[in-house]
This record gives C-alpha cells, sequence and structure tokens, in this order.
C-alpha cells in the first residue's frame, strides 16, 4: 500500500477462511478497517489488529470522509466489502468520491456468494447439456426502479439473483421458468448457520417464507440445481487436442 491509496477487499462469502491471501494480508496490515456491517463475518473483520468501523447507517459522504481523514494522517486503510466488490458493492460512486481527495483505490478480488452457493448446492453454474449461460441480476428494489427479471428469464438458463429473498414470491411469479424448474435458495452460504432449501418455481416462495428466512440469501433457479438429464465434458475424452 502506498500513500494516498486505500484498498478495497472482497472478504469472501462468509467463511473466514475464504478470503484470498491477498486480502487478508491488506487486513493484518491495515490501521482502519470501515467494513460493511453484517455482510462481513467478524472473524474476517477481526484479521485487522487496528480500528473497525461498522459503515451500516452512515452515509457515502461520512464513509469517505472516515477514510480520507486515515490517509491524511498517514494510515493504512481497507474497505472491507462482502463477497467480491464488483458485484452489487457500489465500488465505482465510492471510488469517485475518493478522488474528490486525491486518493486512489486498489482492489483485491474476493469469492462471491454465487460460487459458495453453488459448492453448497454440489453443483456448477455451468453445465453441458444443461445451461451454458449464468445471468446475474436483481429484482427493483430502493436502488433499482425496474428490472427484466421476466425477458432475462425467457433464456431458459441458469439465473443467481441476489437481494431478493424478501420479494421471492413476487420474482417467482415475474419468471417465465416451467412452475417445474427447480430452484434453490441458499441462506448464509459458507458461514456457518448455513441453510439450503429446495423447491420449485411452483412452490419455493411458501418454503422460503415458512423456514423464515428474509435476507442474506441467494436464489439459483434453473437445470444445476437437480442436475439429472446432463452431457459428460469432452475436455477429459482420450483423444482430445491440446487445449
Amino acid at each position: 500500500m502506498t500513500d494516498n491509496v486505500i484498498t478495497f477487499v472482497g472478504a469472501g462469502p462468509g467463511n473466514p477462511k475464504l478470503i484470498t491471501l491477498l486480502g487478508r494480508e491488506k487486513l493484518e496490515e491495515a490501521d482502519l478497517v470501515v467494513y460493511a456491517g453484517s455482510l462481513v463475518n467478524p472473524e474476517v473483520v477481526n484479521y485487522c489488529k487496528g480500528e473497525k468501523v461498522d459503515s451500516y447507517g452512515l452515509t457515502l459522504d461520512e464513509i469517505t470522509k472516515k477514510m480520507a481523514d486515515a490517509i491524511k494522517e498517514g494510515k493504512k486503510v481497507v474497505r472491507l466489502h462482502s463477497g467480491d466488490p464488483s458485484l452489487y458493492g457500489n465500488v465505482v460512486e465510492q471510488m469517485e468520491e475518493l478522488k474528490k481527495y486525491d486518493i486512489t483505490v486498489e482492489r483485491v478480488p474476493g469469492v462471491s456468494s454465487v460460487f459458495a452457493t453453488a459448492a453448497a448446492l454440489g453443483t456448477q453454474l455451468t453445465l453441458n447439456g444443461v445451461s451454458d449461460t449464468l445471468i446475474i441480476t436483481r429484482p427493483a428494489g430502493k436502488t433499482l426502479e425496474e428490472d427484466d427479471l421476466k425477458g432475462l428469464s425467457k433464456h431458459n438458463t441458469t439465473m443467481a439473483v441476489f437481494l431478493g429473498t424478501q420479494k421471492i414470491e413476487e420474482i417467482m411469479e415475474k419468471v417465465e421458468y416451467s412452475d417445474d424448474t427447480p430452484v434453490a435458495v441458499v441462506f448464509h452460504a459458507s458461514w456457518p448457520d448455513q441453510k439450503i432449501i429446495y423447491g420449485t418455481v411452483a412452490d419455493i416462495a411458501q418454503k422460503v417464507k415458512d423456514e423464515g428466512i428474509i435476507r442474506s440469501a441467494m436464489i439459483l433457479i434453473g437445470g444445476v440445481v437437480d442436475p439429472v438429464d446432463y452431457r459428460r465434458s469432452h475436455l477429459y475424452g482420450v483423444a482430445q487436442e491440446p487445449l
């Protein structure tokens, strides 16, 4: 870390061992870590022995000033996001604000919760003969006026829905998958209290409601959730040309 540089680190999906080696190194070196509230496992935050600030409830201006003031004091600063900050992490607007203080940002990628979800389900997000495409999206909400769940679902491929558990009934009504399409909802993927709920487009909303899950869960829709009729990959064939 050099002068006037803040490091944005992806904390990973929850399990404290799923942060990258570089990410942990940056946390251990930091004098200040500003972390994304309950979305980040406290065990990951505690890799930092310096000051720790929960950004929940703070405005963008307040977060930026807190970090900029620390940089002025010669401190090493880390902004810690859940998963990977490039997915729904609002990093670009933070970087723009930091430019006003002549501060640049270096990024350390993290393991996204979408990959922890696939691992928890024992499946893969793309599967030969089932789905060659992954759509990552979210429902409309406070920061998104209108979504395209209906249109995107017409591709009939794997769909990972972030930030949608509270609206799962609405989501299942919008999507144009058949009612018997497999769906899984994974709460706190890779955390000790991880929970998996299996269902279909027709019944998953009620199952999630019955379990009382309203946040911190990934919704995965598509045949990869229950991979039965797939084709074996040619990658491991005996007569392959060099890659």
